[in-house]
């Protein structure tokens, strides 16, 4: 018995490999030819009148309060800031709250800290959080404050740095300015 013909697909246990493929190429190829049953609707995409969605179908998890830490050391604040600044929910808000925190977080102050824990956890969606950080929306009153305005005012790079990836994790490591 040669071992090369015994070769087997393994979905397809009856055939042997290229018995096996040269069929399942030419059902294949006579199905793609064989015209479409007229019972069939031909799948062409919408075109417009599509009853409006009546998201009866989304479900929707409420996510917790945000709350203050009040007993919180600094130093753990800061890191706690800096690894929910690192992982967001979108790409986007990942590099701009990661590249931020690591410019600000170590200068600011404890109510500054506060406010940018508030603004980072408190927001269900993180879209909206990066359209007041880039002035697409109109940010809500609660969140207008100075450490909204560092955060607009970063966004619009005006040294036109290069923002395409997450600083490095060394700088945690590196003594304070």
């Amino acid at each position: 018995m040669n071992p090369s013909n015994d070769l087997r697909l393994p979905l397809f246990s009856g055939f042997s490999s290229s018995v096996g493929i040269f069929r399942l190429l030419s059902l294949s190829r006579r199905a793609l030819r064989a015209p479409r049953p007229s019972s069939l609707p031909a799948r062409r995409g919408c075109r417009g009148g599509s009853p409006a969605d009546s998201r009866k179908d989304l479900l929707e998890i409420p996510l917790p309060p945000w709350q203050e830490r009040p007993g919180e050391p600094l130093q753990a604040k800061r890191a706690r800031l800096l690894y929910e600044s690192r992982k967001r929910g979108m790409l986007e808000n990942c590099l701009l709250l990661s590249l931020f925190a690591k410019e600000n977080l170590n200068s600011m102050t404890e109510r500054q800290l506060n406010l940018y824990d508030r603004l980072i956890n408190e927001p269900s969606n993180d879209w909206d959080i990066y359209y007041w950080a880039t002035e697409a929306k109109p940010t809500p009153e609660v969140f207008e404050n100075d450490v909204m305005v560092m955060l607009r005012e970063f966004t619009k790079n005006k040294n036109k740095e290069q923002r395409l990836r997450q600083p490095d994790l060394e700088y945690l490591f590196e003594p304070s300015q």
